[in-house]
């Protein structure tokens, strides 16, 4: 992979990189979209990467389908798809992690605190291996998009990370690979995170700032659905990540809730 990105750099080709985890939707492919927008070779990693995962957490049952997803590159003009083995990234004897300060003790971060260690050590693995001008990342997992970008400037690589929008489905719900575990009875809880979201804008919109005001009324939204459990919901600063009082300037307004076992993220950022 290294050899042959090596070459491709050699051509003058401007390197895009879209890492993911496979089982790929419509999500995935609009991050190649937007890639292809600033470079013109595409490259894919299909990677379930292990570290990620705690225990008890759905490594072994996470989705695949790789013959489809192979077929869906092909179709979206990636020029090469990357699919190492556990034991190739992370040989015997392996030691090595990324870890971020202050990024990861927010939002996600506090259930799954070796979570983001997991993201930000594969990530510049393949960084170091696919050598990229460009890495495209969803805007869906905004928390994720910062600590890339923090690991990017504080570590001085030189790409260019691009945020992408999220790509809902038809009715509003974010897109994701665990949408495959929701049952249709279950699809109501999980578009509730998006209404009370938009609910919340509309009160910011309306000029309420009071965040206090704003999370009482989407926690009634989410807990009309009894098969919900909040994780959290926050408003906080989008550089920072730091909770925020009241909205006196751009925020992001930050959610995850279980739906039976299925764990839903959204957020959408809120102008007053």
């Amino acid at each position: 992979m290294q050899a042959h990105c090596d070459k491709m750099r050699r051509l003058d080709k401007k390197i895009v990189f879209v890492p993911t985890m496979g089982f790929l939707h419509e999500g995935h492919l609009s991050l190649m979209r937007e890639g292809l927008r600033h470079g013109d070779y595409l490259v894919v990693s299909i990677f379930v990467n292990p570290t990620q995962f705690a225990l008890g957490e759905d490594l072994d049952s996470y989705p695949r389908s790789l013959e489809k997803d192979l077929d869906l590159l092909g179709k979206e003009g990636a020029g090469a798809v990357f699919i190492p083995r556990d034991r190739e990234l992370y040989p015997k004897g392996f030691q090595t992690y990324v870890t971020l300060k202050h990024l990861p003790r927010h939002l996600c971060g506090i259930s799954r605190p070796t979570f983001f260690q997991g993201v930000a050590t594969i990530v510049l693995k393949l960084f170091n291996i696919v050598k990229p001008h460009i890495a495209v990342f969803g805007k869906k997992d905004f928390q994720q998009l910062t600590i890339i970008r923090q690991m990017v400037r504080d570590l001085n690589f030189d790409i260019n990370i691009v945020g992408a929008p999220t790509i809902r489905e038809s009715d509003g719900l974010a897109m994701s690979s665990r949408n495959a575990y929701l049952t249709k009875a279950q699809r109501p809880a999980a578009l509730s995170l998006y209404k009370s979201l938009l609910n919340a804008n509309i009160l910011v919109q309306s000029k309420v700032i009071d965040v206090a005001r704003i999370l009482d009324e989407s926690k009634k939204i989410i807990n009309t659905h009894t098969s919900t459990e909040i994780e959290y919901i926050n408003v906080c600063d989008p550089q920072t990540l730091d909770d925020m009082p009241i909205i006196d300037r751009p925020a992001l307004m930050a959610i995850a809730v279980k739906v039976g076992k299925i764990r839903l993220i959204d957020n959408l950022l809120l102008t007053p």
